[in-house]
């Protein structure tokens, strides 16, 4: 990460995330220290002072400022404006419906609260003022693809098959990656320059996941990667990452942030995609109550 213009070129939180992302194997311990609070943390950077900032971090004060002169910026506090703008567009203020059943609970009901509650937390993250492009820029590389492959292993395997199942109905391009029997490499064999690969992939990271994006990119394949964190192996080489909330008082990442992203994504390309696709979907239902598989109320 050279300094020279680099802050000509960051003007969004997504640019530094992408910026630390792309840059983080290569910091020094101290700078990963505080790049990955900065990553992890950008309502605490956006408001905090400098001091609050490095001791949650672990670092000095002059840590942060080494990286964000490292960005191209010429003061800790024209780095922080970068947080400040983008904390103030904010997410949909959901949480505090589920805030306000806890008026209501029980303290047996507490563990149902929390799980509702940070649901809509997670959901209104999503929805940030610099993320409707970045769902626009994935519809328009996924209807210009010749094929898409879907990968998502393990406790994502979940987040693939929606994609793959629903995308297909507008989409026929669309193929699941289920890599059963070891044959990852023969599925991924067929996609190459003018193909995309969507991935899924939440900590703990799948081998799996990482392999079949290494061999993608290797292929000339662009990526699309859904994950928790702009640290994720899942990011480097990535033409477009959406780093999502999974938090969730359950022991398992919470998938629901990306379920709605997949219906973003996936609605996005139908509203602007060639009218083909709805004429596919219509096809597939069609096709569907021929076959009997659904049963109408009466």
């Amino acid at each position: 990460m050279t300094q020279d213009n680099a802050h000509a070129h960051i003007t969004t939180l997504d640019d530094v995330n992408q910026a630390l992302a792309e840059h983080y194997a290569e910091l020094s311990p101290q700078l990963k220290l505080a790049a990955r609070y900065v990553l992890d943390q950008p309502v605490e950077i956006a408001f905090q002072s400098i001091r609050k900032s490095a001791s949650a971090a672990d670092v000095t004060p002059s840590t942060l400022m080494r990286l964000a002169k490292r960005l191209g910026f010429d003061s800790y506090e024209q780095f922080r404006e970068i947080f400040q703008s983008a904390v103030q567009a904010g997410p949909i203020e959901l949480s505090g419906r589920a805030s306000s059943l806890k008026a209501l609970a029980d303290g047996d009901d507490q563990v149902f609260v929390d799980v509702g509650d940070t649901a809509f937390d997670n959901i209104g993250r999503l929805f940030t003022a610099d993320m409707q492009p970045k769902v626009r820029d994935a519809a328009e590389r996924l209807l210009a693809a010749e094929k898409v492959a879907v990968v998502g292993f393990r406790d994502a395997f979940a987040c693939a098959y929606h994609f793959a199942y629903v995308g297909r109905i507008a989409m026929p391009n669309v193929q699941l990656i289920r890599g059963q029997e070891g044959g990852l490499l023969t599925e991924l064999a067929n996609f190459g320059e003018g193909d995309v690969v969507v991935a899924f992939g939440f900590d703990p990271y799948c081998a799996e996941t990482v392999r079949a994006l290494e061999v993608t990119r290797a292929n000339g394949v662009e990526a699309i990667v859904v994950t928790d964190t702009l640290r994720s192996p899942l990011v480097p080489g990535a033409a477009v990452t959406f780093n999502i909330a999974t938090a969730t008082p359950h022991f398992f990442p919470s998938i629901l942030s990306a379920i709605t992203l997949i219906e973003a994504i996936l609605a996005e390309c139908v509203a602007y995609g060639p009218e083909a696709l709805v004429d596919n979907v219509t096809r597939f239902e069609s096709r569907m109550r021929e076959l009997g598989a659904y049963i109408d109320l009466e």
